[in-house]
């Protein structure tokens, strides 16, 4: 969590570390403000929608911070298949580190809210849909064809989230070896890739 610039920044991302873990509900206004090292007042001065405008303010920011550490592992010329294995070792790892308290930084708020709270279920769906447009673009740059490209992501981000629960649970990291299978969902689409086929093959 930040220590440094503005009270409006010192909250969103007290909140994107606190909603992470805790949840929305299990984060009080006084826990938030004194993490942040901000007047009480601020959060109303800077949300005046209160907790539920930061909290979506924190969901952007949370997600877009995952989404670098996430890409990291698909740096341009990259193999991704190899690249999904080397993601799934780093999020168990990230996992493990944490305690198993970090996984995914918005799944707990999204499931909590987007039945009652239709701004955090919209940044909540923004988030997801970046994820998945930039996961597609990453297999189209490395060969998988568009039309494949989309419904990988979807696998592949559901596999990861699928495991980040069973890992919190669990306390331990098997199910993203085991999800880690999505390299193998990788390397099918790679193989249906026209410069792969051989002539008069495919279709």
């Amino acid at each position: 969590m930040g220590r440094t610039g503005s009270s409006r920044e010192r909250l969103v991302d007290a909140g994107a570390a606190m909603f992470g873990r805790q949840g929305f509900h299990g984060t009080g206004v006084k826990q938030l403000v004194t993490a942040a090292r901000a007047p009480f007042a601020s959060l109303y001065h800077f949300f005046p929608g209160g907790k539920e405008e930061l909290a979506a303010e924190a969901v952007r920011r949370a997600g877009a911070a995952y989404a670098a550490i996430v890409m990291v592992h698909f740096p341009p010329g990259v193999d991704v298949a190899a690249a999904t294995e080397a993601a799934f070792a780093g999020a168990a790892d990230y996992v493990r580190d944490s305690g198993y308290e970090d996984a995914c930084p918005i799944a707990t708020v999204a499931l909590e809210l987007s039945s009652t709270s239709e701004p955090v279920r919209f940044a909540c769906a923004d988030v997801f849909e970046g994820w998945i447009d930039g996961l597609s673009a990453v297999f189209v740059a490395g060969g998988i064809p568009d039309e494949h490209a989309r419904p990988l992501a979807l696998q592949w981000l559901s596999l990861l989230e699928g495991a980040f629960i069973f890992c919190r649970a669990s306390r331990r990291t098997e199910a993203l070896a085991t999800a880690g299978v999505a390299a193998a969902l990788v390397r099918t689409a790679q193989q249906r890739a026209p410069d792969q086929c051989s002539p008069g093959v495919c279709s």
